[in-house]
């Protein structure tokens, strides 16, 4: 039997999961072309290691922006590559779920089943980020309980109230990690006159990003050009003066929030109350953000266990779901009927 492979094709990563194995690939959402020819040369990890350090002639650049497909043909070699390496040379193709956001347009769907079909999959089908998070963290949305996900990808955060196996209410914002990942590059340009890689403020993200505080005085070094000498150049900075940064997106994010809040019925704001928020995706992993919106919204607020792992894995066990997931759930030539 040829397999079943859920895909989170994310904007910095791609992740998929086959039900029967579990995760069988994740690798960064990179592409390097030869701007020359327009040949693809390598994709996946091998082309994440040639980020920031390419000749003129060579590219390496993400084929998915915000969530959505911003390069057809680099995106098609993605997922050619993903189901390869996953499937190998086996001539049965397998049926493929994909994850998409909540604000995706018909044209943005049809040029991700386009894609995967065109890749070798025998049947595409997409479903909602909100809704694959919710299956890969565990929930239970097929009762009449209300209970809301925040899934915070690299491109987009998508919250939804989910209640009997379908999207109550939702919305969705492009303030995700690689926004976070901007603001400290600006930060670094105006307060230091240092420039610095994405690479780089990935690594700032991930050891003194902080939406709360810590307990100590952690600092980290980042290293760049110095934009008055041009010569390279290094600055420490503290998660302190960083804060401001943090605290100002994480509002953004809980005004996005508060939207749902402000479009959830009378009768599952108390089942919210009770069950708090749950987020999933690589953004929930930012210190101190899950106690920024439990203290925000007076809320329990969990990261969900995985989060990053999540959306792909709810996407792969969608197959067994079929039947009670035909409200978000969309086949190949049309919305799926169970």
């Amino acid at each position: 039997m040829p397999a079943d492979i859920g895909i989170d094709l994310g904007t910095t990563k791609i992740i998929a999961y086959e039900p029967s194995r579990g995760v069988l690939f994740r690798e960064p959402n990179i592409v390097a072309v030869n701007n020359d020819t327009g040949e693809i040369i390598c994709v996946g990890a091998k082309a994440h290691e040639m980020l920031g350090r390419t000749p003129g002639y060579i590219s390496a650049v993400c084929p998915m922006g915000g969530g959505v497909i911003s390069d057809y043909r680099l995106t098609n070699a993605l997922i050619r590559y993903a189901l390869k390496k996953i499937c190998g040379e086996s001539y049965l193709k397998p049926r493929v779920a994909i994850c998409v956001p909540s604000i995706i347009t018909d044209v943005e769907q049809r040029a991700v089943v386009d894609a995967a079909i065109s890749a070798g999959a025998r049947k595409v089908f997409l479903i909602e980020e909100p809704v694959a998070a919710a299956l890969g963290a565990g929930l239970d949305i097929s009762k009449p309980d209300g209970r809301l996900i925040v899934d915070i990808g690299g491109g987009t955060t998508d919250i939804a109230l989910l209640s009997l196996s379908g999207v109550v209410c939702k919305h969705s914002v492009k303030i995700a990690g690689n926004r976070f990942d901007e603001e400290i590059i600006r930060y670094v340009r105006l307060r230091h006159g240092l420039l610095i890689g994405q690479r780089m403020a990935e690594e700032v993200k991930k050891n003194i990003g902080t939406c709360w505080n810590f307990d100590d005085d952690r600092t980290f070094e980042v290293k760049g050009r110095n934009l008055l000498t041009g010569l390279p150049g290094r600055v420490t900075l503290s998660w302190q003066e960083l804060s401001e940064i943090f605290y100002d997106l994480a509002s953004q994010l809980a005004a996005a929030i508060q939207k749902v809040f402000e479009k959830t019925p009378p009768e599952l704001a108390g089942d919210v109350k009770s069950n708090g928020i749950v987020m999933t995706g690589g953004g929930a992993l930012l210190n101190g953000l899950d106690k920024y919106f439990s203290n925000r919204f007076g809320l329990k607020c969990t990261v969900a266990e995985n989060p990053e792992e999540c959306v792909a894995i709810g996407t792969g066990e969608s197959f067994s779901l079929e039947g009670y997931l035909r409200d978000c759930v969309f086949e190949a030539n049309g919305r799926l009927h169970g």
